[in-house]
């Protein structure tokens, strides 16, 4: 529309030139060499006109011919230059579509038509991983970091070729190299953070994770979050070496992030060491009303370590009220009131969660039996229950279960992936271990506290025997379901004990618990200690 108007406006100065021209009349004389030519005005406009039209014509062909062959030659190299970018396009659509040859035969097009390109570098890059020549896109990755405008992405590609053949120092050169030349590129900085977590330089992580949000590589929010989770990392290496240190990192941890479990549990234990129970309560509290977890619960418990387990009982139920309807809660409270042999609150708390207990729930409920009441039967049949009953949660990281929470997954090295969740495909959790060590502590006193009848006259009788051993669970050793109001679950049936030969002292038999099944994680997810597969439990 503007173009149109312009038009019409420059077509209108035209007209108006020529009416004014013709409404003022008049002659131009031109004497020249014995030539004399009279006209008029507009007749001598209109030649100077053509006069000047015609010598520009007569100029662009004249430049025209000049630049003939350089015409030529860039009408070559354009057609050359377009071949050169459909090869690419070509190449890009066959690495997308898995075309190994494709992309082979359009990189080698596009790098002999256009030469050194960036994209072509990188087409031939993708088009040798494609191909499984991982020697090929080495070469191709490092040639990229000869030339400025390509050396970020030919470190990347170095380091992603290193991290695919396993090499972790080489991986880590290429990242610290793209770091210090661009501090903000965040798969960089990540990975310096992660490997720096895994050798256990949490303040050299620290120092790099400030680099990155310097330069903006990351938001407010993620970088009080990951500077959370390195604190805490830090706090929990230097806890026993400097509980100084260890308390300040853990506390400015709960300040960056107030839900994060680790950082919670550590700064409340430490505070609650150094005699400041007051503001070790209100970190665990508000941790525990986000996340409720076992290890909060058990921070909370031993905040006064001198306590009498009464006086726990009575401090963890402010705790528990912050989630009154959770599992979590049930089984603290149980757990203090197991502590302080006040079984009716125990049974109580624990009672909601008996339509489907979890396996720590069984076992506290044959824990519960054993200390109680004695009774060793329903120890052990909660406790073989415990075998196929619902997993409890745990920390998990890209599928791998740990028996405590770490700041970096031992499989992909990624920060902050540990998650407090029901783990999938396992069938016990790390967190079995010390229930299933106070059970067995349990139903060993019960057994020890049996009065022992020795026979009056005649030999001393071996109560290993089958036919003289104590029935703990007749309907169990029938393999029929348990009477009463107990859950039928599947029991074990007790294998019956080989006689010895009869002594002078009453031999106690021995109880076998069973054994929870194997977990079925990977056997070489975990590098170092911290952090391990869930074993099966115990047996006694």
């Amino acid at each position: 529309m503007i173009r149109l108007v312009v038009y019409l406006l420059v077509l209108s100065l035209i007209a108006f030139g020529v009416a004014w021209l013709a409404d003022r009349p008049g002659s131009v004389t031109i004497d020249w060499q014995g030539w004399q030519i009279e006209t008029s005005i507009l007749v001598a406009a209109s030649a100077l006109l053509a006069l000047l039209a015609a010598t520009i014509l007569i100029w662009t062909l004249l430049r025209m011919i000049v630049r003939s062959p350089d015409l030529i030659a860039f009408s070559w190299r354009a057609r050359r230059r377009n071949r050169g970018w459909t090869a690419v396009s070509r190449g890009l659509v066959a690495v997308g579509s898995g075309d190994a040859v494709g992309a082979r035969r359009a990189a080698n097009d596009a790098e002999r038509l256009l030469g050194r390109e960036p994209l072509t570098q990188l087409l031939a890059a993708q088009a040798a991983q494609l191909s499984g020549d991982a020697v090929g896109a080495e070469a191709a990755f490092r040639s990229m970091t000869e030339t400025p405008g390509t050396r970020l992405l030919g470190l990347r590609g170095l380091h992603v070729e290193a991290r695919r053949r396993g090499d972790a120092g080489a991986a880590l050169l290429a990242a610290e190299e793209a770091a210090r030349h661009e501090p903000g590129l965040a798969w960089a900085a990540d990975a310096v953070i992660e490997a720096r977590c895994l050798n256990g330089d949490f303040a050299g992580a620290l120092a790099m994770l400030e680099r990155e949000a310097a330069h903006g590589g990351l938001d407010r929010a993620a970088h009080r979050r990951r500077r959370a989770v390195l604190l805490a990392a830090q706090a929990q290496a230097v806890e026993l070496s400097d509980p100084v240190t260890a308390r300040e990192k853990a506390v400015e941890a709960t300040r960056l992030a107030p839900t994060l479990v680790p950082a919670a549990e550590v700064a409340g234990r430490l505070l609650g060491a150094a005699g400041d129970a007051r503001k070790a309560a209100k970190i665990i509290e508000a941790a525990y009303a986000a996340t409720p977890h076992p290890d909060l619960a058990d921070a909370y418990l031993h905040l006064r370590p001198g306590d009498a387990s009464r006086e726990r009982l009575k401090r963890i139920r402010p705790l528990t009220a912050r989630m009154p309807g959770h599992p979590e809660s049930a089984m603290a409270l149980a757990r203090a009131a197991i502590d302080a042999q006040d079984f009716d609150v125990a049974r109580t708390a624990l009672a909601p969660l008996l339509g489907d207990p979890t396996q720590r729930a069984c076992l506290l409920m044959a824990e519960l039996e054993a200390a109680e009441n004695g009774d060793v039967g329903k120890a052990r049949e909660w406790t073989a229950r415990a075998v196929r009953a619902q997993r409890d949660p745990a920390w998990v990281a890209d599928g791998v279960v740990a028996d405590r929470w770490a700041p970096v997954s031992p499989v992909t090295g990624r920060l902050d992936a540990f998650e407090w969740k029901l783990p999938p495909g396992v069938a016990t959790t790390p967190m079995l271990e010390n229930e299933a060590e106070r059970v067995k502590a349990a139903i060993a006193a019960a057994i020890e506290s049996r009065p022992a009848a020795e026979p009056a006259s005649g030999p001393v009788v071996d109560l290993t025997e089958p036919e003289h051993a104590p029935s703990l669970a007749p309907e169990a050793e029938r393999g029929e379901p348990p009477k009463g109001d107990l859950p039928k679950a599947d029991f074990v049936k007790p294998e019956p004990v080989r006689p010895r030969p009869a002594t002078a002292a009453i031999v106690t038999p021995v109880v076998a618990m069973p054994h929870l099944p194997d977990d079925p994680g990977p056997e070489d997810a975990y590098p170092d200690e911290t952090i391990g597969r869930s074993r099966p439990p115990f047996g006694i």
